[in-house]
């Protein structure tokens, strides 16, 4: 490939190079003359960044896996360092000083700041003159410690408040599904009762227990007493006929038999959700946080879904865990994902679930792919172990009063498809939704979906809805998958590169956003963000990293006015090109050190110690 003598590369107005996406050529240029532009406007240091997409295993990396031929990063990076929020605080003002400023228990045992005036000499330089939680609540809840803290406290240390405000978001609670500390302690000391539960697994151990007895040629389950919960009444009064109103019953009564003891709650009648021709933003790990929701059901997303949690920690109550689940007053159709691999586990997380928490409906994960799930069989493992797969859908079915949806992949290996076998099965089964994505466990997200296979088993599902995801990225993308006959549609880094593109497909345009105004969603995210986790530093550095996260996806989208070729691909990567101003330019870099640029201009320099690695290989740079 020549280099013009303009620094831009002469590739005409075709793709030169396979999986590029096709940029105008005036807008194309060289790695070198792109960072050269980039960090004219500032006087740190850029990160050295290789090829993007290009890279080459090390030599002693190579020694490791014994390819002798190159391969690109992909994947996870598994052994990332992990800095906790607290770290970038050197000494933090004690709570008692913050909530009411009493005396503070532990004394002169304590750890941290009990002298404002030299708290707030320490304490690093405000972010902002205005403060986010108190410009829009009327208070804000971090007091003194708030990053922002010169836009509601007074020269002597005292933190205002705007009585009109407060008076309108009282009794407000716009956060929902949180956890509290009665039911944690009571799930660390195994006190909870899951009585349903305890029902359905009492049925499968009573169903093994009589095949076995069956298949030794002895009694059956009925002449051993074996009574189901729906057949109590028909079999005490059989029993009376035949042996005498005198006998006694197999079951201890504790009273007249009432509707709800004879009849189990039907499908029909559980709690019905309109799943048709709706847009679905994807569970998405670590990326799929509420602030980030919010920012989607902004440009039009239907239906949103918690991050996947893992059954066994909700039931053991981890706040971590348990803060996937949380629910804005702005989703107004909203469900949570869970993973896991044993019908007694998952049949009690859902009826904990159905009792603590506001769902619409709860999701199965079984197209995960990653190792550490599907290794232990969950994820894409419960495709292949299809018994108990079908008693984890039966039992979350039988505890749940809300509608219980699947998320499936075309199968575990590329050339071996599955999910058209299964499909039918799991109709049968209760689920009232299944979403497929069209790629294959060993796929993960390389080569393209199979929306043949996905219109195919649409087919087979109907009249349950099933969602199609996979590669969508353009309102056009869109349409060509509604084709297909699918219910609706599902979209997941779609979202991440572009959240505008469910307004793209309500309108049925291509919407060529400025830079100003991503920068303005990047701010809102912030601000959701800081509202979420918090305006001291523990919360806007961890409003930062998942910041940055995302912006490992935002950069690559290429915007609509340089494309040569409309619209851009999801498989296509950006080849280096000049924006159309400089910030348009600095958010199209795929560079470590440029995103924390962005990230600066709305949160403040980083801490002296910051540090970030991103999650995918694929962005990440030494």
């Amino acid at each position: 490939m020549e280099n013009t003598t303009d620094g831009t590369t002469g590739k005409g107005t075709d793709v030169a190079v396979k999986g590029e996406a096709a940029i105008k050529p005036e807008f194309l240029t060289t790695k070198e003359t792109f960072h050269g532009f980039i960090d004219s406007e500032w006087q740190e240091e850029s990160l050295e960044e290789p090829e993007a997409k290009k890279l080459k295993v090390e030599p002693e990396e190579k020694n490791k896996t014994g390819k002798p031929d190159g391969k690109r990063l992909r994947g996870q990076n598994k052994s990332r360092p992990h800095t906790k929020p607290t770290t970038y605080d050197e000494k933090r003002l004690c709570l008692s000083v913050i909530r009411d400023n009493r005396e503070c228990p532990f004394g002169d045992k304590c750890h941290f700041h009990h002298d404002v005036a030299e708290y707030m000499a320490s304490k690093p330089a405000d972010i902002g003159e205005t403060c986010y939680l108190y410009d829009t609540f009327g208070k804000c809840a971090y007091g003194l410690t708030c990053r922002f803290a010169g836009g509601h406290t007074t020269p002597d240390f005292q933190t205002m408040e705007n009585t009109n405000l407060v008076q309108a978001y009282e009794g407000r609670n716009q956060v929902k599904n949180s956890l509290s500390k009665e039911l944690q302690n009571r799930l660390r000391k195994r006190s909870v009762a899951f009585e349903k539960s305890a029902e359905y697994l009492k049925t499968l151990s009573n169903n093994r227990d009589r095949k076995e007895l069956q298949a030794n040629g002895k009694k059956t389950t009925e002449e051993l007493g074996f009574v189901s919960r729906t057949n109590v009444f028909t079999l005490n009064l059989t029993q009376r006929v035949s042996t005498g109103a005198e006998a006694q019953p197999l079951v201890k009564t504790i009273g007249p038999l009432t509707d709800a003891d004879a009849i189990k709650l039907r499908q029909c009648e559980k709690k019905q959700v309109d799943f048709q021709d709706k847009l679905y933003l994807a569970p998405l790990t670590t990326c799929g946080n509420l602030p980030f929701r919010r920012v989607c059901k902004r440009f039009g997303a239907d239906i949103t879904c918690g991050e996947m949690a893992m059954c066994t920690n909700l039931l053991q109550g981890q706040q971590s865990e348990w803060a996937l689940l949380k629910r804005h007053e702005s989703e107004d159709l909203f469900g949570v994902q869970v993973e896991g691999c044993f019908p007694d586990t998952m049949t009690r997380c859902a009826e904990l679930i159905n009792n603590n928490i506001v769902v619409d409906f709860v999701d199965i994960n079984s197209g995960c792919p990653i190792d550490l799930v599907y290794k232990k069989g969950g994820g894409c493992g419960l495709m292949t172990r299809t018994r108990k797969f079908e008693q984890i859908v039966k039992g979350m079915n039988y505890v749940l009063d809300v509608p219980l949806t699947v998320k499936i992949r075309t199968g575990v290996q590329e050339k071996s498809n599955t999910a058209h076998k299964l499909i039918p099965e799991m109709k049968n089964w209760g689920v009232s939704m299944i979403t497929l994505h069209g790629r294959s466990r060993e796929q993960r997200y390389t080569k393209l979906a199979d929306w043949d296979y996905i219109s195919t088993c649409s087919k087979l599902a109907s009249p349950v809805p099933l969602f199609g995801n996979g590669d969508i990225l353009s309102y056009e993308d869109a349409m060509k998958a509604r084709d297909t006959g699918v219910s609706g549609i599902m979209i997941a880094r779609g979202a991440l590169i572009k959240p505008w593109i469910f307004t793209e497909i309500k309108e049925s345009r291509h919407w060529d956003i400025s830079s100003s105004e991503r920068l303005d969603i990047l701010r809102e995210f912030t601000n959701f963000g800081l509202e979420h986790w918090g305006s001291d530093t523990r919360g806007v550095e961890k409003t930062r990293t998942f910041l940055l996260e995302w912006l490992s996806f935002l950069c690559r989208y290429i915007p609509v006015g340089l494309l040569e070729r409309v619209p851009q691909k999801i498989n296509e990567r950006p080849p280096y090109y000049m924006g159309r101003n400089y910030l348009e330019s600095l958010m199209a870099s795929q560079n470590v050190g440029d995103w924390i640029r962005i990230s600066e201009m709305l949160l403040g320099p980083v801490p002296k110690n910051f540090s970030f690695l991103p999650k995918h290989k694929a962005n990440a740079y030494k």
